[in-house]
């Protein structure tokens, strides 16, 4: 038996007809996550079926869902894209003891968890929930609730930042909007596609980070990386790409505050295709063509963000850089492959000696994240303005193969070896053809360097997604990158990294 739980952040609301049943049970869906146990409370028709009715069909994206009330079933499991839900009743428990009868014990790991009539299990609950009641509103509409939101324990803040969410989307004319959570990536930002009429927008829900751990210096990884900490730097970016005629999303509202965007909606058409994806080559000119417009101009390190606000990119030092890359020492190579103190300090030294040609390269805009799953296809769009940019928060200044690199080795699309070769020709002789000063074999150098770099820091960030984060769907990426690190390590200039590697990283005769 649980202690009893205190209340946390709660709301109330109308609503006034079905429709806006449907739009919460839209909103209440994208706030949930695997192993929620939702609670619902009224009386006998208050509406708690008809909300887990649209919920289950949000959540399914199936309007034909069957989704009848386990009155008499007590429950009732639904197979959903993103979890598995289980809808119970209590009402016909004669007490908390018959709980252990239903088999919650049993449930599917992940599971989201429905419960109505939570009276029924009073003192059984955990503290961590999120409860609705609903009530009857006949003084408004026949169709009308009243609906209270309380969330305990851990799900206090959930529900705060809920609410918060509520108000921007009034403010900002979207409190109508039909609301579609996105596949959303490996950070804790939630992507929402919303509709209202015939216009389409995406919300970015991005909550300010909290600073971890101090790991070095007394400062988090996020400082010594050079992460986006707010919005504030999304919102730069997007600007001023726009202005040099890239296209990133319009910011059409923002709350700089509380971390909330609605912005243009560039689709879905993406620059690879097929299951597993492949490049479509044509895509990817166009993308290798975009850095090398956005490369061949002075770009400025000071960005406006808002009357009386700028923004300053910071420089892609040798801190972040090597922190980086020790994430696979951190995270990858752990267990009886742990590194002593001996070859952590080789290794430290081995890429700062690798870096200095990067370090000295002549810098611009790194957007840091230039690869498939953050570039889109626009058709009716012209030049390299038919590349659409999504993802650019942590850009900053430094050297430009990285984003070559990022592209051409992209850590969830196999690009094969013969493509690489071709598109970084492309990018190459188009710098050359700008500037017959540019050196093509000091940028060779780089992006080998830089190739190599970002698949170490890839191998440790997935590592950890599986260790910590329980996301162990990100491995199935580990062989390729470990082949992108033996083609960027068969650098001549990189041979005392590659033999550290074949040492303690690749099979031995893999280089």
């Amino acid at each position: 038996m649980f202690p009893a739980a205190a209340a946390g952040a709660s709301f109330s609301l109308s609503l006034p007809n079905e429709q806006a049943t449907v739009r919460f049970a839209n909103a209440v869906a994208a706030a949930l996550e695997p192993g929620d146990l939702l609670t619902l409370a009224g009386d006998l028709g208050a509406g708690k079926t008809a909300f887990v009715r649209a919920l289950i069909r949000h959540l399914g994206g199936d309007e034909t869902i069957e989704v009848a009330s386990p009155t008499f079933t007590l429950m009732q499991s639904y197979e959903l894209p993103r979890f598995v839900l289980v809808h119970a009743d209590l009402y016909r428990l004669s007490g908390a003891a018959e709980l252990g009868e239903l088999g919650f014990d049993d449930l599917p790991e992940g599971s989201i968890l429905v419960l109505e009539w939570p009276d029924r299990a009073a003192g059984f609950l955990p503290p961590d929930r999120l409860d609705i009641t609903f009530t009857l509103a006949p003084q408004l509409d026949s169709q009308a609730r009243n609906v209270r939101v309380v969330g305990y324990g851990a799900f206090g803040a959930r529900v705060e930042r809920m609410e918060q969410l509520r108000a921007f989307l009034e403010e900002s004319g979207f409190a109508e909007a039909l609301r579609w959570r996105m596949v959303g990536d490996a950070s804790t930002r939630i992507f929402e596609r919303l509709q209202l009429a015939d216009q389409t927008a995406i919300l970015m829900n991005a909550p300010r980070r909290p600073d971890g751990p101090p790991v070095r210096g007394g400062k988090p990884y996020s400082a010594i990386a050079h992460l986006a900490e707010d919005i504030v730097p999304y919102v730069a970016m997007a600007r001023g790409l726009r202005d040099r005629s890239l296209s990133a999303p319009a910011i059409m509202h923002a709350d700089l505050d509380r971390g909330f965007l609605i912005m243009e909606d560039l689709g879905g058409d993406l620059i690879v295709e097929g299951n597993p994806p492949a490049p479509i080559e044509v895509r990817y000119e166009a993308a290798v063509d975009l850095l090398v417009s956005l490369h061949r101009r002075k770009l400025p390190d000071v960005l406006p963000v808002a009357p009386d606000l700028d923004y300053c990119l910071r420089h892609y030092d040798i801190g972040a850089f090597l922190i980086e890359a020790e994430l696979l020492l951190d995270w990858y190579l752990i267990g009886a492959a742990a590194p002593s103190d001996l070859m952590r300090e080789e290794f430290v030294a081995l890429w700062s000696a690798a870096l200095e040609p990067v370090i000295a390269a002549p810098a611009t805009w790194v957007l840091r994240d230039f690869h498939s799953p953050n570039l889109l296809w626009l058709a009716d769009r012209d030049s390299v303005a038919r590349v659409g940019l999504l993802d650019f928060q942590d850009a900053l200044i430094g050297p430009p193969a990285y984003d070559v690199a990022s592209l051409l080795q992209d850590a969830r699309v196999d690009i094969p070896e013969d493509l690489e070769v071709t598109l970084l020709g492309r990018y190459v002789n188009a710098r050359r053809a700008d500037d017959r000063r540019f050196d093509a074999a000091a940028f060779a150098l780089c992006y080998a360097t830089l190739a190599a770099q970002r698949a170490t820091k890839i191998l440790g960030i997935f590592a950890r997604l599986n260790r910590r984060d329980g996301k162990p769907q990100y491995l199935r990426h580990v062989p390729r990158l470990l082949g992108y690190l033996q083609r960027s390590l068969a650098h001549p200039a990189l041979e005392p990294l590659a033999t550290w590697y074949a040492a303690h990283v690749l099979p031995r005769d893999a280089l």
